[in-house]
C-alpha cells in the first residue's frame, strides 16, 4: 500500500502529529513542554507558518497549522531537529527521539477547520486517567499542555499563535467568540462526536467529497510526472496575490456595479456569491472576514452561497461562462 501524497501548496492547512521513538516520552516535564513551544514559536517565525492549535501529550503532539508559503517539509524538519538537538542535550542521549516522519492530514479548512481543532483540544481528556473526568476537564481549561487555555481567555494567550482564524467563526467580540468556541468543545463531549480525522484514512487529506477530489486529480498527475504543480493553472490559483480589497474593487468594475448596490441584494444573488467565491479563490482570507467584507454576512451564509454557486454552476453553463471569464479578467489584471 502506497503512502499518501505529501500535498503542499500555499495556504494549505495541516493537521501534524509525531510519536517518540518506541511510544517513549518527548517530554519529561514542564521545561521541557516550555522550550519545545519556545522552538515551535521560533520555527513558525523563520518559516511563516501559523499555529492555530497545540496539544503536548507525554509521547507526542498535535499542531495545527497554515503554511502560506506552502512549506510544511522545511517548516518540520527544522522544528523537529532543533527539538530533537534541544532534548538529546539535555538529557544527554543521541539518536531518534520521533518513530519515523511526522504525519500530516491536510484540512478542508472551510468545512473541517474547527472540528480538527477542538479533536486536538480534547486529547489530554482521552488519555487513561485516574482523576474523575470532571477535573479533568477543569484541568484542560487552564493546562499549558495545549493551546485551549488562550482560546477561552486572552490572559492566557501565546504571542506565536493565531486565535482569530478559528474565534472569528463565532463573531469578533473577544468574550462572545470564546463562549461560542467553548460551547462547540463541550458538545464534543456530551454527543461523544468521532474524530474527523477517520476521514483522512487512505488518502491524508480531512474533506468533503469535491474538495479530495480536486486535491488528488491535481497531485496524481503531479506524481506521473506530468507536469510540475507549480506550473499547472490551478495551483497557480492558489497562490493567491490579491488584496481582497483591490479584488473587490476590480470586480465592480468589470461587473459593473456599486458596492452598495452589491451588498444590499438578496442573500441568493449571484453576482454576491461570484464576488464570495472569487475572495476566497484569490485573496488570503477566510469566510467570516469575507461576510465582514460584504456587509456583516454571517460565514455560514458566505459558505452557503459559495456552495449554490457551485452546484449551480455545474447545471448551468451560462453561469459558469460568466465566472469562467470573470476569473480569467482578474487574472490578466494581476
Amino acid at each position: 500500500m502506497s503512502r499518501p501524497l505529501r500535498i503542499q501548496y500555499p495556504d494549505a492547512y495541516y493537521h501534524v502529529t509525531c510519536r517518540g521513538n518506541e511510544q517513549r516520552k518527548i517530554f519529561r516535564d514542564a521545561e521541557d513542554r516550555k522550550e519545545f513551544l519556545c522552538l515551535l514559536a521560533r520555527s513558525a517565525e523563520i518559516y511563516e507558518v501559523q499555529v492555530l492549535a497545540y496539544a503536548l501529550m507525554p509521547n507526542h503532539f498535535h499542531l495545527l497549522i497554515c503554511t502560506p508559503k506552502g512549506n510544511l517539509s522545511e517548516f518540520m524538519r527544522h522544528f523537529n531537529i532543533s527539538y530533537t538537538g534541544s532534548f538529546n542535550r539535555k538529557y544527554r542521549r543521541a539518536g531518534h527521539l520521533y518513530q519515523g516522519r511526522y504525519k500530516a492530514f491536510l484540512i478542508d479548512k472551510e468545512n473541517y477547520l474547527l472540528e480538527v481543532s477542538r479533536y486536538i483540544h480534547l486529547n489530554p481528556l482521552r488519555m487513561k486517567s485516574r482523576e474523575s473526568f470532571d477535573q479533568r476537564w477543569q484541568d484542560l481549561l487552564t493546562s499549558e499542555a495545549t493551546s485551549l487555555p488562550g482560546y477561552l481567555n486572552k490572559k492566557n494567550r501565546k504571542d506565536f499563535v493565531d486565535y482569530n482564524t478559528i474565534l472569528d467563526y463565532f463573531g469578533t467580540e473577544g468574550g462572545k467568540s470564546s463562549r461560542g468556541y467553548k460551547k462547540l468543545v463541550a458538545e464534543t463531549i456530551e454527543k461523544n462526536i468521532p474524530s474527523p480525522l477517520e476521514k483522512g484514512k487512505g488518502t491524508g487529506i480531512v474533506g468533503e467529497k469535491n474538495f479530495i477530489e480536486q486535491i488528488k486529480q491535481l497531485f496524481e498527475k503531479d506524481r506521473k510526472g506530468k507536469k510540475s504543480h507549480r506550473e499547472q493553472p490551478a495551483f497557480r490559483q492558489l497562490d493567491k496575490t490579491w488584496t481582497p480589497e483591490d479584488l473587490i474593487d476590480s470586480y465592480l468594475k468589470l461587473v459593473p456595479k456599486t458596492r452598495e448596490e452589491l451588498i444590499s441584494k438578496g442573500k441568493q444573488s449571484p453576482d454576491r456569491a461570484i464576488l464570495m467565491e472569487l475572495l476566497y479563490r484569490f485573496c488570503k482570507i477566510t469566510q467570516p472576514e469575507i461576510g465582514r467584507l460584504l456587509g456583516g454576512v454571517d460565514y455560514s451564509a458566505v459558505s452557503q452561497a459559495r456552495k449554490r454557486l457551485n452546484i449551480k454552476m455545474e447545471n448551468d453553463q451560462a453561469l459558469k461562462k460568466k465566472f469562467s471569464a470573470l476569473q480569467s479578467k482578474l487574472r490578466k489584471m494581476s
